[in-house]
């Protein structure tokens, strides 16, 4: 038995980079789609966000002179990047999946819609969803937050390479303490980082559990569906 039916899964672009910073790894994409494949076959439905900041990102680009809008297209545009990326490596798993777009991209993906995505779900498809809200000046966590609501998932996973949320940043402060369980108004006066304010209030206002934790550990997905408590996990 499996603890969630249906699931927005939040992926971190750079993640896809592994250890070399940019681009791909073709072993860290292998573990994520082995991860995704095994959980789907216990007939989880499962929705994926993905970012693009192994490729670029908007708010980066506009300090190199970028203008913010044009940027942030540019940040659009590398998030169905990896999304292509992740959908040949399902492919090479026999893992089936349908890829999105927050705007017109045919031939490379369908217009995103709440039923497309049900019909994929139907057909025992993994979705992929890119182009983050198809909106300058939203992150991919908005994105994320909005399409958990959109296709009523029933939690948002936050896949990092951190396994929680911590008091501080575990990378910089080695006396950080982890959360097991905290509400949005704790973190909120805590001024914790979860993710972007704007992602963060969606999900509080329309009641949408965001469970944190260490996607980069291979079987760390299943963990989580089986109802482990290895992350952290934000609530009203």
């Amino acid at each position: 038995m499996t603890k969630y039916k249906r699931i927005l899964l939040k992926l971190s672009g750079e993640s896809l980079a592994g250890d070399e910073g940019f681009g791909y790894s073709p072993e860290r994409l292998e573990d994520y789609a082995e991860q995704i494949k095994a959980v789907a076959d216990k007939g989880v439905e499962i929705g994926i966000v993905i970012g693009g900041g192994n490729i670029f990102r908007g708010l980066k680009g506009t300090k190199s002179g970028f203008d913010r809008v044009k940027g942030d297209y540019m940040g659009m545009l590398a998030t169905i990047m990896n999304g292509l990326a992740l959908h040949s490596a399902f492919e090479a798993v026999g893992l089936n999946a349908e890829l999105l777009t927050a705007f017109d991209t045919e031939p490379v993906g369908l217009r995103f819609s709440k039923q497309r995505v049900i019909d994929a779900f139907k057909q025992k498809k993994v979705v992929i969803l890119t182009g983050g809200t198809g909106n300058p000046f939203f992150t991919t966590d908005s994105g994320a937050a909005l399409r958990a609501f959109e296709i009523e998932a029933e939690i948002l996973l936050k896949g990092t390479r951190v396994d929680g949320v911590y008091t501080a940043d575990p990378e910089k402060d080695p006396n950080a303490v982890k959360f097991n369980d905290i509400t949005f108004k704790e973190v909120y006066e805590k001024e914790l980082k979860v993710m972007d304010l704007t992602a963060f209030t969606m999900c509080k206002d329309n009641n949408m559990p965001v469970y944190v934790f260490d996607m980069d550990t291979p079987g760390n997905l299943m963990k989580v569906i089986s109802g482990d408590d290895i992350g952290t996990l934000v609530h009203n």
